[in-house]
Parts: C-alpha cells; sequence; structure tokens
C-alpha cells in the first residue's frame, strides 16, 4: 500500500489549426501525465490538464516538493495525503496580493490535481475496482455532449458552419454541443445558436459557452432574447466577465429561467462555495485536473448536492466519466467530436472513449480503466 515513487511526464502537441472561442484561442494541446508506483507493484496512472504557460512549473512542484511528500505513505489515506499536499509551505512567488497569488496557487493546485487522481488509479486497481464504483457507482454509462461552435475562419459563414458542426457531433454519437458565443455580436451569436437549434431538431442538447465574455446587462440581454425565442438552451454558461464572478451572475440568473453554469476555472471547493451562495448559479463546470483532483471534486459534489446545485466537468473525459458516473446530479461529460481540437483522446488512451446512441461507456476495467499508449507518448513528451 506504501507509495515508492512518483513519475511525471509532460507533453505538448501542436494543433493542425487554430480554434477561437469567445475570449481565447488554442492551438496546441498540452497535458501532464502522472503515475504513482506503490511498493507491491500497482502503477496508478492518468494524464490531465492544458496547462501551456507554466507546465514547466507545475511539473516541478510534482517532482521536487509533492512527491517526496508522498513516499512512504499509505495510498489508501487519501484525505490525510491530500491535506498534506494542499497545505505544504511553498513558495512560488508569492507577493501577499491577493488576486495575484492566484497565479502560484493555481500552479499548486494543478500538481494536486495530477497526484491525486493518479492516487485514485491505484486506489482502484489495489481493491480490483473500478473507480466510479468507489465513488458511488450511480450509472455505467453517461451522456457524452461535444465542445464545439468554434468561429470559423474569416470568410466562412457562421450559420452554415454550426450546422454543419451539429450535424458532425450527431454522427460521432453525442447527444448535443456545447457551442461558443461571446466573440460575435450578440446579434450574430443569437442566430448562430437559432441555426443549431434547427439542424439539431428538438431532441438535440445545445448548451451555450461565452468564457467570461460579457458585461451583466449584456449577458442579461442574450439570455432573454434566448428565452424568448424558446431555443431551449440547457445551460448558459461562463456568462460574465472574470471581475464580477458573484453580483454579476446573480443579476443574469434572476432574470433568465436558463440554468447557469460556472466553475472550470475554479481552483478550491471554497470558490465553489461562493459561487453557489453568492451567485445563484445552478450548475457547476468543475474540472479536477485544475481544483485539487478527484478528491476536491467530490467534497464539491457533495456539498452542491445539498444545495441543488447541478454537476458538470469541464473537458478530461477519461477522469470526468467516473466522477459523473458516480452523483446522481452529475450532468454530461464533455469531448471534442472535431478530433483536430484534442487529438490526444484519440491517439493517447488505447481503446478510450466507447461513444454510442449518445452515451459514453463507463470503463470497467479496476482504477480509471485507461491503458496509456507509450509510443504516443514518447512522441509527444517535452521534457527529452
Amino acid at each position: 500500500m506504501k507509495i515508492d515513487h512518483i513519475e511525471v511526464i509532460p507533453l505538448d502537441m501542436s494543433l493542425s489549426e487554430v480554434f477561437k472561442g469567445g475570449t481565447y484561442q488554442v492551438a496546441s494541446r498540452p497535458t501532464i501525465i502522472t503515475r504513482v508506483y506503490l511498493a507491491n507493484g500497482i502503477m496508478g496512472e492518468t494524464y490531465g490538464g492544458d496547462e501551456f504557460h507554466t507546465q514547466k512549473e507545475i511539473v516541478d512542484v510534482m517532482r521536487n516538493h509533492l512527491g517526496p511528500l508522498l513516499v512512504g505513505q499509505d495510498v489508501r489515506d487519501f484525505q490525510r495525503l491530500w491535506e498534506a499536499m494542499f497545505n505544504i509551505n511553498l513558495d512560488l512567488g508569492n507577493r501577499g496580493l491577493h488576486q495575484l497569488d492566484m497565479h502560484p496557487r493555481g500552479i499548486l493546485l494543478q500538481a494536486i490535481s495530477g497526484l491525486d487522481n493518479a492516487m485514485w488509479d491505484a486506489r482502484g486497481k489495489l481493491y480490483n475496482t473500478p473507480v466510479y464504483k468507489l465513488l458511488g457507482g450511480v450509472r455505467d454509462k453517461v451522456p457524452v455532449i461535444s465542445i464545439g461552435g468554434y468561429y470559423p475562419k474569416d470568410g466562412g459563414d457562421p450559420l452554415e458552419a454550426i450546422a454543419e458542426e451539429v450535424a458532425m457531433v450527431r454522427d460521432a454519437g453525442c447527444m448535443g454541443i456545447k457551442m461558443k458565443v461571446g466573440r460575435a455580436s450578440l446579434e450574430l451569436d443569437l442566430e448562430r445558436v437559432r441555426a443549431a437549434r434547427r439542424a439539431g431538431g428538438a431532441d438535440f442538447v445545445i448548451t451555450v459557452d461565452a468564457n467570461q465574455g460579457w458585461d451583466p446587462l449584456d449577458a442579461v440581454k442574450f439570455c432573454v432574447a434566448m428565452d424568448r425565442a424558446q431555443l431551449d438552451v440547457r445551460w448558459m454558461e461562463e456568462p460574465v466577465k472574470w471581475y464580477d464572478q458573484t453580483d454579476g451572475l446573480k443579476l443574469v440568473a434572476s432574470k433568465t429561467s436558463i440554468p447557469i453554469n460556472v466553475g472550470q476555472g475554479e481552483i478550491s471547493g471554497r470558490a465553489c462555495r461562493d459561487l453557489i451562495e453568492k451567485g445563484g448559479i445552478n450548475i457547476l463546470n468543475l474540472d479536477c485536473t485544475l481544483c485539487g483532483g478527484i478528491t476536491e471534486w467530490q467534497r464539491v459534489a457533495g456539498m452542491a448536492k445539498f444545495m441543488n446545485v447541478e454537476m458538470a466537468h469541464h473537458e478530461e473525459p477519461q477522469v470526468a466519466i467516473h466522477l459523473i458516473a458516480a452523483n446522481p446530479h452529475g450532468l454530461f461529460v464533455e469531448i471534442f467530436a472535431n478530433r483536430k481540437r484534442d487529438p490526444l483522446l484519440w491517439e493517447l488512451p488505447d481503446g478510450f472513449p466507447e461513444i454510442q446512441g449518445g452515451y459514453m461507456t463507463v470503463p470497467q476495467t479496476p482504477g480509471l480503466g485507461i491503458k496509456l499508449r507509450p509510443d504516443v507518448i514518447e512522441r509527444y513528451r517535452c521534457d527529452k
């Protein structure tokens, strides 16, 4: 049961095209593979995270600070080990200024996340049980939607582009789409949602993500317009800018019947608590590769259940599928049906994901149930 050593491998894959959302663009797919080796020969392994600005710093914290803290410890003691990592006395350039210090805090929490998730894989293998069973075992398949609706290249028709993408998402076996808004005018983005609904039909799930693109009043205008158009949007994600994440969200939530979904960039359960209590939100899209791993995600899920808030998960289906399957208030697993956006999902795991009829099947082998291909790891590792 004792942890013998850890291994951390950073990867980075350049994408064949640039994808533009409401407030950002993506040109590569980085990630970090984490392996936790037990003295009895078991290896816990997973990958996650897409941080490219501070990937080297995260790897350094894992290898040189948190790893030594874990060696010799009993992997079963997940609460104790999480608290030890979280409370480590580590100066990553802290300034003593709350907003500026969120940057080093984010480095620490992403480092904790990778190790925590790999230890859960090791525990599942130790107990010969899939992780979702250890966490609750609510269902063995979960509905899946595709992140998409990125803005087309200059000169492309945005309405035709979203209609074509909806057809592609359906063909990929997904139940719906999470489409990007917030970069174009409110009027054009509304027409893009209309086009998605026309193309998808009444049974197609549509969610909308502004990536913190609007001030609260514009977010209200957009949500009210979608309400009036009866577009049956499942949720409005991250509608307001970064500096108005409580009162601004509360205003939007009070003016629309569309559920408000936030939290993909939060790095602590306490921040999620504040979003629920002060922001009046309906769904948390927390990411266990950012917030402190499966351990902290499950704590938040327990809190959210008692506060009538549903749980989603931001990307990373290789881990998210176990969390959504383990919680009765879990919603969808997210993938990129356009394989150019996240080619690692289709190259790195061996035989995952299995998608059919709008659902993804939860792996039934012990741990997270996903084997990673050594040749792909060597091809894209960036610490050689």
